[in-house]
């Protein structure tokens, strides 16, 4: 079957710019799909990198989809090489895309994310008051010893079934991730595990660091992309991985894959709008198994869905 093509670019401001390892985000930017297909039906979908976390920039996104004809084939959609994932997930969600909002069979639970540094104190009590009983906080921010320091203030007040993520991004040194692990391990709240404390290339101290501690710890960046994951799995990773539907790449291939391993995931976000949220959500629920908290706690960072709206979306 061949679709009508068409795409448009959105920029959405961050309520607060979100402040990782990485440097400070002020402003998500993306792209919208629409596929009409010879019935009038129409799919949406959404490209949404992160560069930094292993994806295609947004440049290279936007000139795929410039060098597309206005009409492609499903042909087209399954040639999409690896290079770009994000582009994988947007035109294959747009083009299974359900006619109705998906709605999961048991209500589905999210963490929330905290601003780093002392800000996560004043933070999760309204969250709480939300509904939410799982917090991510970004860690590897400010120095170690300032975050240790906040940490006990956070668990002390967090109440006792509050559980807590932590998030490194990559942007500790192995003394520090040392340091960290003993915490959490001496720490009497309920830390649910360290995420990605070291870079994608130090994978085999994680390994190494994953079996000495009791805290878990989870990969993020280290499997960014399908290709990374199944590297990972293949040389022995057994404990969580954070997935991000929207920057992995093909949705068909991680629901095989997964399906065949039924590894332990965590479903997160890439801040994504409504459109890519609920092709993320569709495959979260498909392929979740360990009962773990989503990650797609983020709504408080946006004011609204800027720029979708022009298609009435």
């Amino acid at each position: 079957m061949n679709y009508q093509f068409d795409f448009r670019p959105y920029r959405r401001k961050f309520v607060r710019g979100v402040a990782t390892s990485h440097g400070v985000w002020e402003i998500r930017e993306g792209i919208i799909l629409r596929l009409t297909d010879e019935t009038n039906k129409v799919g949406w979908g959404e490209i949404a990198p992160i560069s930094w976390f292993g994806s295609e920039t947004l440049a290279q996104a936007w000139d795929f989809c410039c060098h597309l004809p206005q009409e492609i084939t499903e042909e087209t959609i399954f040639s999409i090489p690896d290079q770009l994932p994000a582009c994988q997930f947007g035109f294959e969600s747009a083009l299974f895309s359900p006619p109705t909002p998906h709605t999961p069979p048991t209500p589905l639970t999210h963490s929330a994310l905290l601003p780093a540094g002392e800000l996560a104190l004043q933070a999760w009590e309204n969250l709480w008051q939300q509904g939410y009983s799982t917090f991510k906080w970004k860690i590897g921010v400010y120095p170690t010893p300032v975050e240790l320091k906040i940490l006990d203030l956070l668990t002390q007040s967090l109440p006792a079934s509050a559980k807590l993520r932590l998030d490194a991004n990559g942007g500790l040194n192995q003394e520090q991730a040392k340091l960290w692990l003993e915490s959490c391990d001496r720490c009497k709240a309920n830390i649910e595990f360290l995420e990605q404390p070291l870079s994608v290339d130090e994978f085999p101290v994680m390994l190494e660091l994953s079996q000495r501690y009791q805290t878990a710890i989870a990969l993020d960046e280290s499997v960014a992309t399908l290709p990374q994951l199944k590297y990972c799995f293949q040389q022995g990773w057994r404990g969580i991985f954070v997935i991000k539907p929207g920057i992995v790449g093909s949705p068909s291939r991680l629901r095989q894959f997964c399906q065949q391993h039924e590894i332990d995931a965590v479903f997160s976000s890439v801040f994504e709008t409504a459109i890519g949220r609920k092709a993320a959500l569709q495959i979260a629920v498909e392929l979740s198994r360990y009962n773990r908290a989503m990650g797609f706690g983020i709504d408080h960072y946006f004011v609204e869905e800027e720029g979708v709206e022009r298609w009435g979306v």
